[in-house]
């Protein structure tokens, strides 16, 4: 296969890519310069499925599928996930490529089918152990416990992602990096992403024999739920095979109730992301015994003295699946505002990686600084807090100040003029 060149994608090929079934001969380059960035041009699909989920949601049980609150809550996540990679390169690609360039034992083709092939199955399969391993150790669980924490199941949900779960996820790929290059890996470790996006639905029902060996919507509708018979099942990126082999499937039965069997009940940014730091960091200095404190790090969330590694079922709070959701009643004249403000920041953070070659280390570290702020404003906002109103003064000026030095730019007439408002 010849090497391929940056490019834009077609509308084809990122539909496609979404779905893994973007082939070998379309998908196989020779250096990481050439890989392009699938997950960042699935973004306009991102937003027409998650439209077309609420369409459908809405014709066949005649309510939205989602809420503001909610939402904007898991789009917050989203965002802040990424924002690292503005300054560097992801961590799993950088340690990837060091541990290829100084340790690969085989080079294997890059443009052999059979490299893709072997490829899919060896991202997949780190990922089901990463995956599992996040669930059954307490300290993995702080980081990934995010993207379970809501308590709906739509497509905004595949977008509430971690901050802190790649800092740890890079490891269980690296065997890899012996002898497969890192070109390929990167190819699939966005596929992979990507296939995981359209699972995180309530529309699909079931897609028959494709149940038996691919991860589906049913499959990981279990995953996140808090039933007790969900708990720690179903790891699988895009296959179900290893968990029917390591012994974690379970097929779909009773309503799944979703989010965390402790729900943390709040839009705040840094809650959602930090919560469970926090009460790792409390439990272990309360945990009497060096043994022990060991164990609250690397065993199950579940663990206490006495019990099993994973924690005992029966703690596992019930459910009866007529749960509420939390959802805080907001004004409608709120969640106009709040979605408008997003709307806007969600602009500049666009602009930000389209730009970011271009832009100085201060200009990146304001934008980013702006960017979490507004985060910050809009999940306090959405929850009511009390310290709200200040926060969102704090976040105007910052905006005027900003753009008054040249450190935001607005792309849009009305911002534009609103912006010659002077602060004294």
């Amino acid at each position: 296969l010849p090497p391929v060149a940056p490019q834009v994608l077609s509308v084809s090929q990122r539909l496609r890519g979404m779905f893994y079934v973007l082939g070998p001969s379309e998908s196989s380059f020779r250096g990481m310069e050439d890989v392009p960035d699938y997950v960042d041009q699935a973004t306009p699909l991102f937003i027409t499925l998650i439209f077309l989920e609420i369409v459908v949601k809405w014709t066949q049980k005649r309510h939205p599928s989602a809420r503001v609150n909610d939402s904007i809550t898991c789009l917050s996540a989203g965002v802040l996930s990424r924002l690292p990679d503005v300054l560097s390169r992801s961590i799993e690609l950088s340690t990837y490529s060091y541990m290829w360039e100084n340790y690969r034992l085989l080079k294997l083709p890059w443009n052999s089918p059979w490299t893709w092939y072997l490829t899919f199955l060896g991202v997949d399969f780190g990922y089901y152990w990463f995956h599992r391993m996040a669930h059954e150790i307490n300290l993995l669980w702080a980081g990934h416990q995010t993207h379970h924490s809501s308590e709906y199941y739509n497509l905004f949900t595949a977008l509430r992602q971690s901050l802190l779960q790649k800092y740890t996820s890079w490891i269980f790929y690296l065997p890899m990096a012996l002898f497969i290059p890192p070109s390929v890996y990167a190819v699939h470790l966005q596929f992979n992403l990507l296939y995981q996006f359209w699972i995180h639905t309530e529309v699909i029902s079931n897609l028959g024999p494709l149940e038996f060996f691919l991860n589906t919507p049913s499959h990981h509708r279990v995953h996140h739920g808090r039933n007790p018979y969900c708990i720690d099942k179903n790891y699988g990126g895009t296959l179900i095979i290893w968990d029917r082999i390591f012994g974690t499937f379970v097929a779909e039965s009773d309503k799944v109730v979703y989010g965390l069997t402790h729900p943390i009940n709040t839009f705040d940014l840094f809650k959602v992301q930090f919560h469970h730091c926090v009460y790792v960091w409390k439990t272990f200095w309360n945990t009497p015994g060096f043994s022990n404190k060991l164990s609250v790090i690397f065993k199950g969330p579940g663990w206490e003295p006495g019990k099993p590694r994973l924690g005992l079922v029966q703690d596992i709070p019930g459910v009866t699946g007529k749960e509420t959701p939390f959802n805080p009643n907001l004004p409608n004249y709120l969640s106009v505002y709040s979605v408008i403000h997003f709307t806007i920041m969600l602009g500049f953070y666009i602009d930000l990686f389209a730009t970011k070659s271009t832009l100085s280390q201060v200009t990146i570290l304001m934008r980013i600084g702006y960017i979490i702020l507004t985060l910050t404003a809009i999940g306090f906002l959405i929850e009511q807090r009390a310290e709200v109103a200040v926060l969102e003064f704090v976040r105007c000026s910052a905006f005027l100040t900003l753009h008054k030095l040249g450190y935001l730019k607005t792309y849009t007439a009305v911002l534009s003029i609103t912006c010659e408002v002077r602060l004294f």
